[in-house]
């Protein structure tokens, strides 16, 4: 798969505290309902007792806050609602997790390995648990690779700012995550994996809204009443009907903001997986959009300044491109911006770091991400007790700044 709150001094807390029990699976109030409407007829979803949802005509589950609205899975829905009805809030976790998208061509995790992800300790655990392969990868080392740098220096050129955030495809919640800690409050991801978004309410982005349904069906969300600030990363050129995805996300913004990273380019040969678009025909999809090439985005990032806009033409050989259509002029960095390390968290060394060496967390991930992580990532890194130190604490200095933007250091999840 390639490149899918509280204040930033505030240190964040486990999000299921030790005695709590799995909360990741029996929460049942599901933390956007009032923006849901059932994606079989429209109607609002009203409670109709503890996890479940009713549009008058059919049931919905409502597991770890996640409401699951997927359509074309009706056996799926009724064997997790009928779970619920039984007072088994874990059996219908189980039953959901077992779910992939058509694009999933592992192996099905084990009934067992399923029931010991429920009571994973860690981020690396659970995804391993879960069969996650190549996906886990990604996920756990999200933080380090080259598109992350793109997203990071994006959404800093073309922050949210006030407006609520609506992520699409928004997996395991890394971007919900950096916006919570930057005191973004009103932050809300869409996937149709349930495991992804229970991987992000279990470890990475515990108070984001989620939401598991298909962007590429009728929207399950009442919109907000007021501009909103839509992204997708990483995920729209794996999706069909990408026309139809992007003229709901104008919609929802309302004159808000929309963004769209890490485009691939179908002119550029590799081994990309999804529907590419070349240059001009994601252009179309965003009419007037600002266009930036997804490798100068990259640099943008790695050296602290804004990226420059190109044209549809000076496009035609990049690998990837990211598109945003906002009413606003970019937004100057400042010191909450989504590039930089937030002041009074522990920063740790980058996991991908073993005594002091690198190591890639796969074939897969070094043949995708190796070249240009190459740019930061150096074979070997040396930190100081007394930088370590800083990072632990929080403290910006220069050199921690600077090791943590050339991502050696890493604000990760407490639980990874």
């Amino acid at each position: 798969m390639s490149g899918p709150a509280r204040h930033a001094a505030t240190r964040s807390t486990a999000p299921y505290p030790a005695g709590a029990g799995n909360r990741a699976a029996t929460e049942t109030t599901p933390r956007n309902k009032a923006l849901l409407v059932s994606p079989g007829n429209g109607a609002p979803l009203r409670s109709c007792g503890p996890g479940l949802l009713s549009d008058g005509e059919r049931r919905w589950p409502v597991v770890a806050g996640i409401a699951w609205l997927r359509t074309g899975r009706e056996e799926l829905r009724e064997q997790a609602v009928r779970r619920i009805e039984a007072g088994d809030p874990d059996g219908a976790a189980l039953v959901l997790l077992a779910d992939n998208d058509d694009w999933w061509d592992g192996p099905a995790p084990s009934p067992e390995a399923l029931r010991a992800a429920l009571q994973a300790q860690t981020l690396r655990e659970a995804v391993a648990l879960l069969g996650m392969d190549r996906v886990g990868a990604y996920f756990l080392h999200r933080w380090s690779d080259p598109t992350w740098l793109a997203v990071l220096a994006l959404t800093a050129r073309h922050s949210p700012g006030a407006l609520p955030v609506l992520e699409l495809a928004c997996g395991a919640g890394h971007l919900l995550r950096e916006l919570q800690l930057r005191g973004h409050q009103d932050v809300m991801g869409i996937d149709v994996v349930f495991s992804k978004l229970w991987l992000a309410r279990r470890f990475v982005a515990p108070a984001a809204r989620l939401v598991c349904a298909d962007v590429t069906e009728p929207w399950p969300l009442r919109p907000p009443g007021t501009p909103a600030y839509v992204a997708c990363h990483d995920a729209l050129y794996f999706l069909p009907r990408k026309e139809e995805v992007v003229r709901r996300a104008m919609s929802y913004a309302a004159g808000g903001g929309v963004v769209l990273g890490h485009c691939h380019n179908a002119l550029v040969p590799g081994p990309v997986s999804g529907l590419p678009l070349d240059p001009a025909g994601w252009s179309a999809l965003l009419p007037g959009a600002i266009c930036y090439d997804d490798a100068d985005l990259t640099c943008a990032s790695l050296k602290g300044t804004g990226p420059r806009p190109r044209t549809t033409g000076a496009l035609a050989g990049c690998e990837a491109m990211a598109l945003v259509s906002v009413p606003s002029p970019p937004t100057e960095y400042g010191p909450l911006s989504v590039d930089r390390p937030v002041a009074g968290r522990p920063l740790r060394c980058n996991p991908l770091y073993s005594d002091g060496s690198l190591h890639w967390p796969g074939e897969r991930w070094r043949t995708e991400y190796g070249a240009a992580a190459r740019a930061y990532l150096p074979d070997r890194v040396a930190l100081s007790p007394a930088v370590l130190a800083d990072a632990q604490a929080g403290r910006l200095t220069p050199e921690v700044v600077d090791l943590a933007r050339r991502r050696l250091l890493l604000d990760l999840p407490e639980q990874w």
